[in-house]
């Protein structure tokens, strides 16, 4: 009997609610046949089966919360008995361990991977010693820090290796309030009126942006590194070119000027486009350049990714940009898009902001932010005072492995492509 679980897909995304079941008890299913839509706090996701078989049991009914680990459906494969099992409870609640488990931010999740904090609490020396989990030192040492018994956390890495992940994402389930990478004080709030404040819980999505936000910043040693470009010629390349591009039905943007430029540039410096393993002191470098475009929706920043975007035009990057942009606002967006960025753009120049400091999107080792374009005056090559276009730039790296010296290279080959745009048209894919 086939046990098909709600696996951890990524993103952060570490519950879901059962939207719709594809199957019944009593149907055949092949190999890759959809089985159930989940909604998560990002995307609608449809669950492919990875056996082919009968179905035996539906673990859980239509609108019912999931979480990562638990059984979804049971499948029997061939010479398997067709037999009812217990479905798994999504929830303590359903258990009866509490009436009402939400904290500050949503409700605790619950899973047998971590003992709970009482049974931590109550270990001894002796009953650890039982047995060994195989761990790093960086990783041991980030479960002590938080409370955990490392011997009761699942690791993901090769057989079964505890990683840095792992306490991280045990930490969470743990923990009834915002979880956090790195140990913190408990924070006592002010006692309020009832009618000097409004509370509001927050959405699923904003639960999980304040994790991943967080996680990075717990984890990664950013820099940021500030600068402004002048792009006049890119201005006004843009301008002769957009009517074209509309009577194309493409909307060109200066952003997919931009997203070209970065790809050539992160060709010259692949640093920048790679992740690094702390427990394995390596450095891993991506050879696919998936740009990541931050889009800003109702519920909060989405971040999906081109893939293989050097291999694209700037009136392709254009179509992409613009396509994953209303998918992301209308929740449309396939989970694939969602995964595997290797580097990010945040474009808060559309608000008319020109510097910020971007948070890293963990593991990726930078990140950087486009101002908006503005008019000053500047002294050019020739000594004159001009009034220019102006492009105001925030690159944030993670300073573990990335210097400023390499950070300011990367700027300075960015810069050339965006002040003589005309040669990168010489880089039509």
């Amino acid at each position: 009997m086939y046990e098909f679980k709600f696996a951890d897909i990524g993103e952060g995304i570490h519950e879901g609610t059962i939207l719709k079941w594809l199957v019944k008890v009593g149907d055949k299913v092949q190999d890759g046949k959809p089985l159930v839509v989940v909604e998560t706090d990002k995307v609608n996701a449809d669950l492919p089966s990875p056996v082919a078989g009968t179905i035996s049991k539906l673990g859980f009914k239509e609108g019912d919360n999931v979480h990562v680990g638990d059984v979804l459906v049971y499948i029997a494969e061939e010479g398997d008995k067709i037999e009812a099992k217990a479905a798994p409870v999504a929830m303590a609640v359903s258990e009866g361990k509490e009436d009402n488990p939400a904290g500050v931010v949503g409700t605790i999740e619950v899973s047998d991977e971590v003992i709970s904090a009482s049974t931590e609490m109550g270990e001894t020396a002796a009953s650890t010693s039982n047995q060994k989990a195989l761990a790093s030192p960086v990783a041991r040492k980030m479960a002590a820090d938080f409370g955990l018994d490392i011997t009761k956390i699942k690791g993901s890495g090769d057989n079964g290796r505890v990683m840095k992940e792992d306490i991280i994402k045990a930490n969470e389930r743990k923990q009834p309030v915002v979880s956090v990478a790195v140990p913190t004080p408990k924070v006592t709030l002010p006692s309020f009126a009832a009618d000097t404040v409004t509370r509001i819980k927050i959405s699923k999505l904003r639960k999980t942006i304040v994790q991943a936000m967080t996680t990075s910043q717990s984890i990664v040693a950013p820099t940021t590194l500030m600068d402004e470009f002048d792009v006049t010629s890119l201005v006004a390349m843009r301008e002769a070119q957009k009517e074209s591009a509309k009577a194309a039905g493409i909307k060109l943007t200066y952003l997919s000027y931009i997203a070209k430029a970065i790809t050539l540039a992160l060709r010259d410096y692949p640093l920048l486009n790679s992740s690094f393993d702390h427990d394995n002191d390596e450095i891993i470098f991506k050879n696919y350049i998936n740009l990541g475009i931050a889009v800003d929706t109702p519920d909060g920043l989405i971040v999906p990714n081109i893939k293989d975007a050097d291999a694209k035009s700037i009136l392709e990057l254009a179509q992409e940009i613009d396509k994953l942009a209303t998918q992301a606002r209308e929740r449309t967006i396939k989970l694939e898009t969602l995964q595997n960025g290797t580097f990010t753009i945040t474009n808060y120049g559309a608000i008319g902001t020109k510097f910020g400091t971007p948070v890293i999107k963990y593991p990726e080792v930078a990140i950087i932010g486009i101002g908006s374009i503005y008019k000053k005056p500047i002294v050019n090559e020739q000594g004159a005072i001009v009034v220019a276009d102006i492009l105001p730039v925030s690159l944030t790296i993670d300073h573990r492995i990335i210097d400023g010296a390499d950070g300011g290279r990367f700027l300075l080959k960015l810069k050339q492509h965006l002040s003589n745009p005309a040669g990168m048209l010489l880089h039509l894919k």
